[in-house]
């Protein structure tokens, strides 16, 4: 993935190994993001030591709940860290600054959504709900992400054409998932601005998976057959 092409003009014409379509490109393009899911695994590291103190002090399901939860966080934090990182190089990337630019917004939107939107004041089963959608979402994303292993990217490109597990059914499971637990986190900070910027990221989500369709079918001749086959995200309805 690449966040930008300023690495590509600073080093690829110093340094070989630095050319687009090798391991240390890959590697550069992907550390911003590496460092972006070791914040949220440190983050949510922090938030369960918390909820564990308070659960062992005065135990009930919506803390014991919002510790599940924060623990898949954590999981699926590392797992991304760790295929980011073992990951191959694409053989092909959608084009332009659109793509990229939908790509940060829709990962970095929800995490703004936690960090500079105050927490609402909220009824325990309004918490108890957003937990269990974050513990529900994280657990299908990580279920996804496992799946799609070393193919694993945030802007559109081509790795290899992963068919299997969530997969079988549905293009787009990894984005299922994120979506889930992004309108549970979203319950905890709701406002009106809150609800505008979950907006914006939904949006986002839909134009990545228009860019990455079209990158996969120009990449695999066999990505048509697979397309007619499965749903978007909800078998038999989209």
């Amino acid at each position: 993935m690449s966040i930008s092409d300023a690495p590509k003009h600073a080093f690829s014409t110093r340094l070989p190994l630095l050319k687009k379509g090798t391991k240390a490109y890959d590697l550069l393009a992907a550390a911003p993001v590496a460092v972006l899911f070791a914040i949220n695994a440190a983050s949510a590291l922090q938030l369960l030591a918390e909820r564990t103190r308070e659960f062992l002090v005065h135990p009930n399901t919506t803390i014991g709940l919002t510790i599940v939860s924060r623990t898949a966080v954590m999981l699926f934090a590392l797992a991304a860290i760790g295929l980011l990182l073992m990951r191959s190089p694409p053989s092909a990337s959608a084009r332009g600054i659109g793509p990229r630019i939908a790509s940060l917004l829709g990962t970095y939107v929800s995490v703004a959504i936690v960090l500079v939107l105050p927490p609402a004041t909220l009824p325990d089963f309004a918490v108890a709900l957003s937990a269990i959608l974050i513990l529900s979402g994280m657990g299908f994303s990580l279920y996804s992400i496992l799946f799609l292993g070393r193919s694993f990217s945030l802007i559109a490109e081509a790795r290899q054409l992963v068919t299997t597990g969530p997969y079988t059914r549905i293009r787009h499971p990894l984005y299922v998932g994120e979506e889930l637990a992004v309108v549970g986190g979203t319950i905890l900070y709701i406002s009106p601005l809150a609800l505008g910027l979950l907006t914006l990221q939904i949006a986002c989500q839909f134009y990545r998976m228009e860019c990455e369709e079209t990158v996969l079918e120009d990449a695999f001749p066999e990505y048509r057959s697979y397309k007619a086959r499965t749903a978007r995200l909800i078998p038999g309805v989209y």
